[in-house]
């Protein structure tokens, strides 16, 4: 008898560890099947990106032909200012000014407050007599900054 309960118990044992192994195993599945969808779903919502990168192409491109037929109209001319030799006019100082990273206020060609306080934290910055007046000297590290950004 005592034998036949040692078997049976035994027996018992290897069916549980039998069950627990499916249990782990249908986690598993469960685990698998999850990360699935995630893949999914970010494969999804990179696709839309794709075709939002697309159409932003699309409109810049159509962008580019619209600017080059205004530019066809105008006789293939672009605006561009006139590279300065000895005095600069205001809206070239405030445009410079502005592309160095200081605040002139608006681009509008008059030498107002906020224009002459850029000028003066541009002279102080580049250690020059900060008397918001651009000059020679002030003008010539300005005169850098006209076609390019910097800050």
């Amino acid at each position: 008898m005592a034998k036949r309960i040692v078997i049976f118990s035994c027996l018992a044992i290897f069916v549980l560890s039998l069950s627990g192994c499916a249990t782990a195993r249908r986690r598993k599945d469960l685990e698998i099947q999850g990360l699935r969808n995630q893949v999914s779903a970010l494969e999804a919502q990179l696709q839309a990106k794709d075709e939002e990168i697309n159409s932003l192409r699309e409109a810049a491109a159509k962008a580019g032909e619209v600017k080059e037929m205004r530019l066809a109209r105008m006789g293939g001319k672009k605006r561009i200012i006139g590279e300065v030799k000895s005095r600069p006019k205001v809206r070239q100082i405030q445009i410079a000014l502005a592309n160095a990273g200081y605040n002139p206020g608006a681009i509008d060609g008059r030498m107002g407050k906020q224009t002459k306080d850029a000028i003066r934290a541009f002279q102080r910055a580049n250690n020059l007599a900060a008397d918001g007046k651009c000059g020679r000297q002030t003008w010539a590290l300005l005169r850098e900054h006209l076609y390019k950004k910097i800050k």
